[in-house]
């Protein structure tokens, strides 16, 4: 007889057994939370196009490129896959971004979920060796070598919504919405899109190839798409997709006049954010935040809110880097604003001079074309 056998007591079979239970409920439980905020994400169509996506995109631009220095690549692909467990089935990206590191993160990131989501990106400028922008570039032959190098960098097989970057005066409107037409035909692009157009020209390209949706700003500190632009997206039937919706952060309230940005952020250079023009602006911040304490919401929140109000057809697309950010830019599609509030919003923004250019001046002159 073996005088060396451990006899293992009965109970430690059973704690084990409970720690299993345990540890595999918890894993259950946060997999039907995620499962659950996926399933009841809002949902909007892009003008009177098929193109479902959630109510609030994710803009994934900062993470590789504009707002200072890097974030680490692979937190940001965490992020991005959290983004989709919390219900976002809209990313946006372009090859100017980085240029091409943002196309190449948003590719590796979804590349798991690929048909959850909806994949926007963008061509339209000339990229030099060193990866500078050089000028515009939307000639037929080189919106196809951008298609098919960024069908590569995303690793699938059509591009979801393909946007002209901004409009091009040396080439035909027609002649670019008849490159992305044929596209479109050999089902390497689902969607054509503009971005920063002007009506004119959108009227021109949607005669050639509809536009499902135009990607311009549009916030509570700058309205002016709705002076042309959105009436005639309504009439078009186009979506809307506002780019910087939060101000570029400014209408988050974390930024006033003593915020200090990297060298290479963006915003170093955009009038609007100077430090005098910071301080001028922050009332309508006030503005956000008293009406957000009404409703026990961020101004953030408020803002965002705000948008989708105006249209079923408007799709936000906010950018962040951080989690606590993506979470309550989500929260905003549960904010319900009252006829009585927004009309309210719109009578205090009326005594609300915005201070400052959104772009500097060689930057606007791309805009609006």
């Amino acid at each position: 007889m073996c005088k060396n056998v451990q006899v293992i007591p009965p109970f430690v079979y059973v704690l084990s057994a409970l720690l299993s239970y345990i540890s595999i409920t918890n894993i259950n439980v946060l997999n039907n939370d995620d499962r659950t905020k996926r399933e009841t994400m809002k949902k909007r169509r892009l003008g009177k196009s098929n193109l479902e996506v959630s109510a609030l995109g994710l803009g994934c631009m900062g993470m590789s490129f504009a707002y200072g220095p890097v974030p680490n690549k692979q937190e940001m692909i965490t992020l991005i896959r959290k983004a989709v467990d919390l219900g976002v089935t809209f990313f946006d990206t372009a090859e100017a971004y980085g240029p091409f590191a943002n196309e190449e993160l948003v590719g590796e990131a979804l590349a798991s979920v690929r048909h959850q989501v909806v994949i926007a990106t963008k061509f339209g400028f000339k990229i030099g060796p060193k990866g500078e922008q050089t000028g515009q570039d939307s000639r037929p032959e080189h919106i196809r070598q951008v298609a098919e190098a960024s069908l590569k960098r995303l690793r699938i097989d059509a591009i979801d919504l393909f946007y002209q970057h901004r409009v091009d005066t040396n080439v035909p409107i027609e002649d670019v919405a008849g490159a992305v037409k044929e596209l479109i035909r050999e089902g390497k692009v689902k969607h054509f899109g503009m971005s920063e157009a002007g009506v004119k020209t959108i009227r021109r390209a949607h005669a050639v190839q509809p536009v499902t949706a135009l990607q311009s700003e549009y916030s509570l500190w700058w309205r002016r798409p709705e002076e042309e632009v959105i009436p005639t997206l309504e009439e078009l039937g186009i979506g809307f997709v506002p780019f910087s919706p939060l101000g570029k952060g400014f209408l988050t309230g974390k930024i006033d006049e003593k915020t200090k940005f990297d060298k290479s952020d963006f915003r170093n250079i955009v009038p609007r954010f100077s430090e005098e023009n910071r301080k001028a602006n922050q009332s309508v911040v006030d503005l956000l935040a008293r009406i957000g304490t009404q409703k026990k919401a961020t101004p953030a929140q408020i803002a965002l809110a705000w948008l989708l109000a105006q249209k079923p057809w408007i799709v936000p697309i906010p950018g962040t880097t951080k989690l606590n950010r993506l979470q309550e830019n989500i929260g905003a599609a549960e904010v319900t604003l009252t006829s009585r509030e927004l009309s309210e919003i719109g009578s205090a923004l009326q005594q609300i001079n915005v201070s400052g250019d959104r772009y500097p001046e060689a930057l606007e002159k791309r805009t609006g074309l």
